[in-house]
């Protein structure tokens, strides 16, 4: 059966109270796991082409725009602590969840590792798919991989899959497309199958918008066999959050999960009067990115990064961190 990892991102914004208050409405609606984001403000880089963004003549966008200053005023004010940490890992124990963060830049791997989780499992976001440095310094405190591959290219996921097989990690790649919100026609989800030849673990992590299309490419991807299905969780409403648009509710992850519970039989059936929204979900195995997905790419690939002897070095480069680096 599978499982479901609901993300909270920054749908808390900031507060211990509605983190637990998450966590709690997840485990109660069927959540196998719940994930945190390990980010820090003090990590955004300051990168001059995305001041104004770039764009050709004839409109054609080259960089997007997203202003150092007010992205690190934006998450400034959802900062979680070390203590937080703490809190959320015994908070998912205490509802018999599984805890679950993505770390974000590479200094914070040490102190964040070193915390209890259980089964120490780690999430691995899509821009970092492709950050080797950063993995082997994960796998120094991490034994269980969910690697998002969104934005990332073939022949870098091929490497990924090579370096976790030498590691000697247990790990999952999930499919994804980073567009916020993806259409149903971006969704590929025959991208799962296509993945399976680097490891039998696959999932889809999906940010269809909720308005629009509900769950169902959730539900499509567990009927096509996905492992894991991971998808933005909230308990506010959608306006509150920058996320809010994409995050299913407590009563969606409860369906999600009444769904995954069905026989394959019976999951089949609920799509037979929908043949044409799952075709149109499917997709093609292999594919080039959309200009989105690579405009985010050049964006998100980079955002954060770590400031060593005040030069900032990012998750994909081959300069050490750490002392013992």
């Amino acid at each position: 059966m599978a499982k479901i990892i609901v993300e909270v991102c920054q749908n808390h914004k900031g507060s211990r109270e509605v983190l637990g208050e998450m966590i709690k409405a997840a485990a109660e609606n069927g959540a196998d796991f719940v994930k945190m984001q390990s980010i820090w403000s003090e990590d955004v880089t300051p990168r001059p082409q995305f001041e104004e963004g770039v764009m050709d003549p004839d409109g054609t966008v080259r960089a997007i725009k997203r202003p150092y200053a007010a992205e690190v005023e934006r998450l400034s004010k959802l900062d979680l602590t070390i203590d937080d940490h703490l809190f959320f890992i015994e908070t998912c124990q205490k509802y018999g969840v599984q805890p679950l963060t993505a770390i974000f830049a590479r200094k914070h791997i040490p102190e964040v590792g070193k915390l209890p989780w259980p089964g120490k499992w780690v999430k691995v976001a899509s821009y970092d798919c492709a950050s080797w440095p950063m993995l082997e310094e994960l796998a120094q405190y991490f034994d269980n991989f969910i690697i998002s591959t969104g934005a990332t290219y073939d022949e870098e996921i091929e490497k990924t899959s090579e370096l976790m097989k030498r590691l000697g990690k247990n790990f999952t790649f999930l499919h994804c497309v980073t567009s916020y919100p993806n259409t149903l026609e971006m969704c590929n989800l025959s991208r799962m199958e296509w993945l399976k030849q680097f490891t039998p673990h696959v999932g889809w992590s999906d940010h269809s918008k909720i308005e629009d299309h509900g769950i169902i490419a959730a539900k499509a991807a567990i009927m096509l066999g996905a492992e894991y299905v991971e998808r933005h969780f909230t308990i506010l409403d959608a306006a509150e959050t920058k996320d809010g648009p994409v995050s299913m509710t407590p009563d969606l992850l409860r369906e999600l999960s009444d769904f995954r519970k069905l026989t394959k039989e019976e999951q089949k059936a609920y799509f037979a009067d929908k043949q044409d929204v799952l075709t149109k979900m499917m997709g093609t195995p292999t594919r080039a990115m959309t200009h989105t997905e690579l405009l985010n790419r050049d964006y998100y690939r980079g955002r954060f990064a770590s400031k060593v002897g005040g030069e900032w070095v990012y998750n994909w480069e081959d300069k050490p961190v750490h002392a013992n680096s």
